[in-house]
């Protein structure tokens, strides 16, 4: 009787583990092929007039240096319409939400406030022109059920500027210069990245006492002793000094266990000691394992948290060695989970288009397997963008969507939103508010980026697969992605001939199987390893039914 049933446990574990093996049809979302959605949050939609002044930010400004009346519930209403979901995004990037300085700087051309987010005057509120923690609550909530994940920007870096409304914080916390010349890795770490921008001093281990601005702040708000209880709290946990690198740590996480956003985007890394980001990841991991502990329902899957870095300048080709000239610094392992890649669309713009594509997927395939790029051709401060007259918008979305790496779509993007305006200075040019009202005179163009997103947002194989190229005449590639029981081969085609075209897909869909050009909406049939069509597109996105 033993034997028998010995016999019938090592059956039905065999036949379980057979149907494990089984494909499944469901995609898995992993990091290192997502679509993120980068957008400036006093920028992007205007969902509450209400709270478009606070702290008398009335002064006037130079031309977009101001605060224009983005915010949080904006971004939800775009949300609940389907707009993310339409172009593919599957992630969402927001400037920093924080509260800024109150005052403004008068440098340059005129006064200029912190609508951009990087000012920080309290790590531990919302600032009012972007709404409440309500609205960020909504907000998460919202995105997840669409199943969108939310990164928030964390700046430990530095504080904000000194103005004639906000207080210098105490020199046990920051230094005032000198500032940095990028000549070494200590004149880029160890000192202030521009003028009157306060440097946090991360590399120290003493222990200091509260800002007193914000005690004074947090006890007119009433939860000056709250505060000090959950610092409290954090310090006896983790046993660290309290040094002021620290005490911002705490407050950013506060966030994934209040809200459960999915990652951070963090600023200025190169600025920082790379021992701060290994202490960042493990807080930032901690706290997304107690949000998931304590929000079993909540959780979209197995994921970790998502740290994805601004390390300025990198570039793919580097690696995993950051190169100071006098120092290389590995900034993934124990820390990034990937970083923005400032190399991308120089590849973009002179090398051929399948030496790009493979160039990428053998990279992410070999030295930095396991870790993602996040891939970008324009942004918020990149003053040399791929297209910044919107003259190329397709070739953008081409280029961007279908290459191997995780895409950072900028706002404005695929509705070709002008990165030229005229009046402005410095990088305020890139931050004009989003052109909704061309959104239909641009509707080709925002079409192509939504068939390119969704095709990208479906197959996790675009962006964490492996690229081979099936043609170079016509241009003919095809994307293989595996993990755990789910397996992805899609098969894409460029600069096609409109009308009748015939495609190989030979060793990736077999003879007589249905097969759909997910950009035409086509369903073919493959018969001796091609596939024919005819479509008006010079484009095929081809995958299985």
């Amino acid at each position: 009787m033993k034997l028998k049933l010995s016999i019938l446990m090592c059956f039905f574990a065999l036949f379980n583990c057979e149907r494990k093996m089984e494909p499944t049809l469901e995609a898995p979302f992993v990091w290192e092929g997502a679509n993120v959605y980068f957008l400036l949050t006093d920028r992007f939609n205007n969902g509450d007039n209400s709270n478009d002044i606070n702290f008398e930010r009335t002064k006037e400004t130079a031309k977009l240096r101001g605060f224009e009346g983005g915010d949080l519930k904006g971004i939800t209403q775009k949300i609940k319409e389907g707009y993310f979901t339409d172009l593919g995004i599957n992630a969402i990037w927001m400037t920093p939400i924080v509260e800024q300085i109150h005052g403004g700087t008068d440098e340059g051309t005129g006064v200029t406030y912190g609508f951009h987010g990087y000012w920080t005057k309290d790590w531990t509120a919302i600032d009012p022109n972007f709404g409440t923690k309500e609205d960020l609550k909504e907000l998460v909530e919202t995105a997840h059920n669409k199943g969108i994940r939310i990164l928030l920007d964390a700046v430990i870096n530095h504080t904000g500027p000194i103005t004639e409304k906000d207080t210098q914080w105490p020199e046990e916390w920051v230094r005032t210069e000198p500032q940095c010349d990028y000549q070494s890795y200590e004149n880029t770490v160890t000192c202030t990245l521009v003028k009157n921008l306060p440097d946090i001093k991360t590399e120290s281990n003493e222990s200091v006492e509260l800002p007193p601005q914000l005690v004074e702040k947090w006890k007119a708000e009433g939860r000056y002793n709250q505060e000090v209880a959950e610092l409290n709290v954090f310090f006896e946990r983790t046993g660290y000094p309290r040094a002021p690198r620290f005490y911002i740590m705490k407050w950013l996480i506060d966030y994934i266990t209040e809200f459960g956003i999915d990652g951070y985007r963090v600023d200025t890394v190169k600025h920082t000691e790379p021992y701060v980001w290994q202490e960042f990841k493990k807080e930032c991991d901690y706290a997304f394992s107690e949000y998931k502990r304590n929000n079993v329902d909540k959780a979209l899957d197995d994921n970790n948290f998502y740290l994805v870095g601004e390390v300025y300048n990198y570039g793919i080709s580097a690696k995993k060695a950051f190169d100071f000239g006098d120092k290389k610094v590995n900034y993934f392992d124990n820390a990034f989970n990937g970083l923005i890649n400032f190399e991308v669309k120089w590849n973009a713009a002179q090398m051929p288009i399948n030496d790009f594509f493979q160039k990428y997927s053998d990279i992410l395939n070999s030295e930095l397997k396991g870790y993602s790029i996040l891939n970008y051709f324009s942004s918020h401060d990149d003053g040399q963008p791929f297209d910044s007259k919107r003259e190329k918008p397709f070739e953008t979305a081409t280029k961007l969507l279908l290459c191997p790496g995780a895409s950072q779509v900028y706002y404005g993007d695929e509705s070709a939103r002008s990165l030229v305006v005229e009046g402005t200075e410095g990088d305020a040019t890139l931050r004009s508010f989003m052109n909704w009202q061309e959104i239909e005179t641009n509707k080709a163009v925002l079409e192509h980026w939504q068939k390119l997103g969704k095709f990208r947002a479906n197959h996790p194989s675009i962006g964490a697969g492996v690229h081979k190229i099936i043609s170079e005449a016509p241009y003919v590639f095809s994307r293989h992605f595996s993990k755990y029981n789910f397996i992805d081969n899609v098969v894409v085609g460029l600069n096609l001939p409109k009308g009748q075209k015939t495609i190989s897909v030979s060793e990736v869909f077999s003879n007589g199987e249905k097969i759909r050009d997910a950009y035409s909406g086509e369903i073919l049939k493959v018969k001796n390893s091609q596939v024919q069509l005819k479509s008006l597109y010079s484009i095929v996105l081809l995958e299985k039914i």
